[in-house]
């Protein structure tokens, strides 16, 4: 399926409808890396979304790989999905600090282990409160300091609510970090240590793959998945549903298992967004962790100690 085509379904059909053809549309067997490599089949077999909602059964033999870089011009970067508002909900009753959302994001981007776009944090609202886990992305504000102080464009707001870094122009000045009051961007000291085949993708501020010593780097929301209808992979990865993630103008949002009106978890829930006071106005809102399912110790379960030394002063305070 084509980019054009995808994008008119969006238009059409919304959000979630446009996930199921953009996995349909892996299943035809319509794309495969453009670095090459065979795909192995398989005799699994997988439950698929079709476009009109109803559940399907097919084999894996079938499917092949969407690809992670979707090429567009360096202007379709910067302008964004047109029609698209992009809008994440993390739901903080049901973190249990499993970080798989980390892994996954880890992967995707091709970033060692020690980089972190997304990171679990622990937290206390008062001196007498119980800790929580709160996952913590790049808030992709609609008034975003770090746009405002790039001295050459390289970071940007899009039209569908997406700030990005294009790496292309980033000279690894580091204003942007400093602006950020959340503290969300990582810079890369160091060469990456790429693969052939993630060395040879080409860049795009989309993908921000492959990474690039010098540049700042940070949570980009995979606009490049949702131009082929697909969620995030922090998304699809958590295994409690802690993150739903939508269009604002189609007042939709979902983490894969439940879809719900953004609007109606809102208000509903009592969402709301981290250091709003700020003015950033981010585009990831949180939902209260109250009547949690896990209790905030299994959250360092199976934990190495230097992740597990993160957390020692909220757990010992």
């Amino acid at each position: 399926m084509e980019r054009n085509d995808i994008e008119s379904t969006n238009q059409r059909r919304g959000f979630l409808k446009t996930a199921a053809l953009g996995v349909t549309a892996a299943a035809c067997g319509s794309a495969i890396c453009a670095c090459g490599g065979k795909d192995k089949a398989e005799s699994e077999k997988v439950v698929l979304l079709s476009p009109d909602g109803e559940l399907v059964t097919i084999d894996s033999a079938h499917l092949r790989p969407v690809p992670k870089t979707v090429h567009v011009t360096n202007e379709e970067a910067r302008q964004g999905i047109p029609g698209r508002k992009f809008v994440m909900v993390i739901d903080l009753a049901k973190c249990k600090n499993a970080r798989k959302c980390v892994t996954a994001c880890q992967k995707m981007h091709h970033t060692p282990e020690p980089t972190e776009w997304l990171s679990v944090r622990l937290m206390k609202d008062s001196p007498d409160a119980a800790p929580y886990w709160f996952p913590k992305t790049c808030f992709h504000c609609d008034n975003p300091p770090c746009v405002k102080v790039c001295p050459v464009d390289a970071t940007f707001k899009r039209q569908d609510g997406i700030v990005l870094i294009d790496a292309d122009r980033c000279i690894g000045c580091k204003f942007c970090m400093a602006a950020c009051p959340y503290s969300t961007r990582v810079f890369n000291w160091s060469e990456p240590e790429h693969t052939p085949e993630v060395s040879c993708l080409e860049y795009s501020p989309e993908t921000s793959t492959p990474s690039r010593v010098g540049t700042v780097e940070k949570c980009d929301f995979c606009p490049d998945m949702s131009r082929a209808g697909l969620l995030p992979d922090c998304v699809t990865a958590c295994p409690n549903g802690v993150f739903y993630f939508g269009d604002q103008n189609e007042d939709v949002v979902t983490n894969g298992d439940e879809t719900i009106g953004f609007n109606d978890i809102i208000r509903d829930r009592g969402g709301y967004r981290f250091a709003e006071e700020l003015g950033t106005e981010p585009r990831v809102w949180y939902l209260p962790p109250r009547d949690r399912i896990f209790p905030v110790e299994r959250g360092l379960d199976d934990l190495p100690e230097e992740i597990k030394n993160r957390y020692k002063d909220v757990i010992g305070g």
